[in-house]
């Protein structure tokens, strides 16, 4: 896939002597999981980047403040959470203006940061946005939002992939509602007590 799409990024920065994880959290913000991720992230003066839906950023823009308000940064997950192997590209890039327009209102300043839902985005489509938009990866997906995995073994098995620089994606979704409160508190005092910062991208 990292050869398939050159323009999306994997890994974060790594400067010589540091550990740095750059936590992520997809998919909200909403009122029944967002606010328990901040408080599990406010206990290590942790900071994360929540790649928002659209829709949900207008239906809790609250949330969203609060996020930002804790020094989080807020990022772009299109609109409604599309899949862009299902869409031609005009209409891809149409989610993913309208989602930055949402975005716009809470002042982000910075190069604008795009993960594509499900990581499904085509070669046109990352070579459409890549001038305008940081396309967003991960290399340790929590698989938090399967309901079939056990949390004791998604807590093992992130902390087996991390490694400094990693860009690590939870989901702050009422699907992953049972592992993501079983495993960030555990993730993250693990992670802590190995010497890692937790920083945003």
């Amino acid at each position: 896939m990292q050869r398939l799409l050159p323009h999306t990024e994997w890994r974060g920065p790594v400067l010589e002597g540091k550990k740095p994880l750059y936590l992520t959290f997809d998919d909200g913000p909403i009122p029944e999981e967002t606010p328990f991720v901040l408080e599990q992230l406010a206990r290590y003066d942790a900071h994360a980047t929540f790649f928002c839906v659209g829709q949900n950023l207008e239906r809790h823009p609250d949330v969203a403040r609060q996020a930002l308000a804790a020094g989080h940064r807020l990022a772009n997950h299109t609109h409604h959470h599309v899949s862009g192997w299902q869409l031609p590209l005009p209409a891809y890039l149409a989610e993913v203006q309208q989602c930055q327009q949402v975005l716009s209102a809470f002042g982000e300043t910075l190069r604008p940061l795009l993960r594509p839902p499900y990581g499904r985005i085509t070669r046109a489509q990352a070579a459409a946005l890549h001038p305008n938009y940081r396309l967003i990866m991960w290399d340790v997906l929590t698989y938090d939002y399967d309901v079939t995995y056990p949390a004791e073994i998604c807590l093992r098995a992130a902390l087996a992939h991390t490694r400094p620089g990693s860009i690590v994606v939870f989901h702050d979704s009422q699907k992953a509602h049972r592992n993501l409160r079983a495993v960030l508190p555990h993730y993250l005092d693990a992670c802590a007590a190995q010497g890692y910062s937790f920083e945003t991208l």
